[in-house]
């Protein structure tokens, strides 16, 4: 199915029947699809956390508002993303590059690499997270492509309390911040009140602004 029809099939769902699984391959082909989205000079600044325990999931409830969603769907998938820039994590990312391209250290942008390493670990902090997690959902919409093309439901979900969710998955201690949470399952459409109303989208005339 074009991915078009794959987009217009899929919608934020409300529902999720908390009897069924979405098998392991599944999951690892949308997290495949989350970790072949391009970043930022390559440096992917962000992870994904997937979560199928339903403790977890249980207490991760009131920390996303209360939304039943996150203890019914399958898979949580949490994006994260680094916290900063400094230049012990943005070498190693140029150096295995390098590595893999058969490349001298240092040489991944050409002449440019230092510069390019000192505009990121320069950014300030609020910078920094700011970029990261815009880095991160970018990864969040070929995740969300990858579902709908997989016949998976699933909802992105901002409104989360960011701080106590990283204490809960110890994120702190790793460099990271919450970003969005990703849930993942199979719709159940009785009780769901999104499932049969009409996809709304910006016109394509007002939407696209044309520079000739």
């Amino acid at each position: 199915m074009p991915l078009k029809e794959d987009l217009n099939w899929r919608y934020a769902t409300k529902k999720y029947d908390a009897t069924k699984s979405v098998a392991t391959e599944d999951i690892e082909k949308i997290i495949e699809a989350a970790r072949l989205a391009p970043s930022s000079y390559g440096l992917q600044p962000y992870r994904v956390i997937s979560i199928s325990n339903q403790e977890i999931k249980n207490k991760i409830v009131p920390i996303a508002g209360n939304q039943q969603i996150v203890a019914d769907c399958s898979h949580l998938l949490v994006f994260v993303a680094w916290d900063g820039y400094d230049k012990q994590r943005v070498d190693k990312i140029f150096n295995d590059t390098t590595d893999q391209r058969g490349l001298a250290k240092g040489t991944v942008f050409g002449s440019q690499t230092e510069a390019i390493v000192e505009s990121q670990i320069n950014l300030s902090e609020i910078e920094a997270r700011i970029d990261t997690a815009k880095q991160a959902c970018i990864s969040l919409g070929f995740a969300i492509a990858q579902a709908a093309e997989l016949k998976i439901d699933s909802t992105p979900m901002g409104g989360v309390n960011n701080a106590e969710l990283d204490h809960l998955l110890g994120l702190d201690s790793k460099g990271l911040k919450s970003v969005y949470l990703l849930t993942l399952g199979y719709r159940q459409r009785e009780g769901d009140w999104l499932v049969n109303l009409k996809k709304v989208r910006t016109p394509k005339d007002e939407f696209v602004i044309e520079i000739k």
